[in-house]
């Protein structure tokens, strides 16, 4: 075959139709339109019209809303990004980032960020720096020994620690030396208190023994 004899199937072409061109064509005069009337004339939308009967996107329920502060992520499954380390697209012994991603073309734009999916299977150990990842996928990548890094610094829930290291861990710890020491202190000042409760009022005996110790008063 040679480059002027390449050609369109049967049927792939076809000529548009010429309106109004007289009546030799079948669409002359009022070019299929018919006589009269409001199809008839330009600027009519009846698609959603039933006649004055209420229209069915009337009748139907409405539910929810669409939020103006939604996000819109582009998706990465675990499955595709395996896929790039096998085919030498991505290192997996360097650290992973969304440029990193989008450089590669594993994702075409980055939107409001990329989230993490469990898609798939992934064997390499990375570490992958994403805006949002589920929590299965999480738990996929620390099982094939990597850590995933959230940006937007919100935790999955259902996954039962700190997707980031051992931040999370470390707040908690300080948190707990905080309620013990605060413990300790209220201890003390309880028992100082206490004890002091129980001691004599300074000056409180010498008082009784003077009231003891004074004769009667005797009335001539």
């Amino acid at each position: 075959m040679k480059l002027h004899e390449l050609q369109d199937s049967p049927g792939a072409r076809r000529r548009r139709k010429r309106r109004g061109r007289g009546p030799g064509s079948g669409l002359g005069k009022t070019a299929g339109r018919g006589m009269k009337g409001q199809n008839s004339r330009s600027g009519v939308a009846l698609g959603s019209f039933e006649g004055g009967q209420m229209p069915i996107y009337q009748r139907l329920p409405k539910r929810g809303f669409n939020s103006i502060n939604r996000k819109t992520m582009a998706i990465l499954n675990l499955g595709g990004l395996q896929a790039a380390i096998d085919r030498g697209q991505v290192d997996p012994a360097a650290p992973i980032t969304e440029t990193t991603l989008v450089a590669c073309g594993l994702v075409r734009r980055r939107r409001d960020g990329i989230r993490l999916l469990a898609k798939g299977a992934l064997t390499a150990a990375i570490t992958i720096t994403v805006t949002g990842a589920s929590a299965s996928a999480i738990k996929a990548v620390k099982a094939a020994g990597g850590t995933v890094l959230l940006t937007d610094g919100d935790t999955p829930a259902g996954t039962g620690e700190d997707a980031f290291s051992g931040a999370g861990n470390a707040a908690t710890g300080a948190a707990a030396d905080t309620r013990k020491s605060a413990t300790g202190t209220a201890a003390e000042s309880t028992g100082g208190s206490d004890a002091k409760a129980g001691e004599p009022a300074p000056g409180s005996e010498g008082d009784s023994a003077s009231d003891t110790d004074q004769d009667p008063v005797v009335e001539e």
